[in-house]
């Protein structure tokens, strides 16, 4: 797999816009996203439904794919933040038409429901950032790690994470792309052309409120399409509030282990990347380098 496209960083004074593909917000979480952004020097617009409600989506379908579209269109804006993920952004994505955005790049943001979303930009050949939403950048506190790193990476820092070491962990080192996301998403998209996992992918995923046995299908779906044979890594990110079943019996990080055991490639457990307070962004379609030491584990982004 090639490193992809990465859009121009921002300077300061750039236009943004914040959008809802997925499901709706309140308007309070996303007036004070806008503050934060806004005290990071950025000019920010809010899409015409980035607040509306239908059923538990922000609009309809068509509102939602026409305020994504504008958003990717509109030659000023230098970057899509997207509020929040939930569900609703797959109803769409087929649709997006990538002329005039091939034309002017921008960074696309968000995570869990998003994932469909970097799916589509990265088919396309762009690089994308999965990363804090809206009632992250509302909530977090001033220094809080994981908005300083999106700030440095938007305006053009790319960061070394630096994490603890996890008992499970298998230690080594590859480079590779980075590429992956929110685990319920990746697993509904495979078969589509979107979600094929290319060679030496270093693949990172994560998930909230997923039954044990789902995540367990989905990696022997990598298993037995002979995709765990082509990884050159895995980062194993947070799996918040899953459902125990009590037939498995297992922890999730333990059961992973246990699948993962007759590959060779490195694998770290419990980086900060997922529904939690530490959410680190990462780069979908940056080549990386990924060592698994003793100690800790290192994540470098090279291009």
């Amino acid at each position: 797999m090639k490193a992809l496209q990465y859009p121009p960083f921002l300077k300061p004074n750039d236009s943004v816009i914040m959008v809802s593909p997925s499901s709706r917000i309140d308007k309070k979480l996303v007036s004070k996203a806008k503050e934060r952004l806004e005290a990071w020097g950025l000019k920010v617009s809010l899409a015409k439904h980035v607040v509306s409600a239908y059923d538990n989506y922000a609009g309809t379908e068509d509102d939602r794919r026409v305020d994504f579209q504008e958003a990717m269109d509109n030659k000023k804006y230098k970057a899509i933040f997207c509020t929040r993920g939930g569900y609703g952004a797959v109803h769409f994505i087929d649709q997006l038409d990538f002329t005039q955005f091939k034309q002017s790049p921008k960074w696309l943001i968000g995570y869990s429901d998003i994932t469909a979303l970097h799916l589509r930009f990265n088919n396309e050949g762009f690089a994308t950032l999965h990363g804090p939403m809206a009632r992250h950048l509302a909530t977090a506190p001033e220094g809080e790690a994981s908005l300083l790193y999106l700030k440095g990476l938007l305006f053009g820092k790319k960061p070394t994470y630096f994490c603890p070491s996890h008992q499970l962990n298998r230690k080594g080192k590859a480079t590779g792309v980075l590429w992956g996301g929110n685990l319920s998403v990746l697993g509904a998209m495979q078969g589509t052309p979107y979600a094929v996992i290319a060679k030496e992918t270093i693949l990172f995923v994560e998930d909230i409120g997923e039954h044990l046995h789902a995540i367990e299908r989905f990696f022997y779906n990598l298993k037995h399409s002979g995709v765990l044979d082509q990884l050159s890594g895995l980062i194993v990110g947070q799996f918040t509030d899953y459902l125990e079943n009590q037939l498995l019996g297992r922890r999730v990080y333990r059961m992973l282990s246990k699948l993962l055991k007759p590959y060779s490639f490195p694998v770290c457990y419990n980086f900060p990347t997922g529904h939690t307070k530490m959410n680190y962004p990462l780069i979908c379609g940056s080549y990386v380098q990924f060592n698994v030491e003793n100690e800790k584990i290192t994540l470098s982004f090279i291009s």
